[in-house]
């Protein structure tokens, strides 16, 4: 089981998420916590100046970016609409 971290800008973010998407976000962690490349994530690693990084989705339009701190540690940096999470 992998264990997540969440960095304080993660939490503030997803605090103001809407519900829909809160209720989803709950979900996707119990997904993530047991495969972070299960395939109804799409997990992706990114490139550019998020190199290093990696993404999922929490429904179509939103993303979650997070880091591997080990093999068995995650740590949530950021969730927001894919239009803006990336820039």
């Amino acid at each position: 089981m992998i264990f997540i971290v969440y960095t304080d800008s993660f939490l503030k973010s997803a605090r103001k998420l809407p519900k829909e998407q809160q209720n989803k976000l709950s979900k996707i962690l119990e997904i993530i916590q047991n495969n972070p490349f299960h395939s109804k994530l799409h997990t992706k690693s990114l490139t550019g100046l998020l190199a290093g990084f990696y993404s999922f989705r929490v429904t179509r339009d939103w993303r979650v970016i997070f880091q591997f701190l080990n093999s068995d540690k995650i740590k949530l940096i950021e969730i927001g609409h894919r239009k803006d999470i990336y820039g």
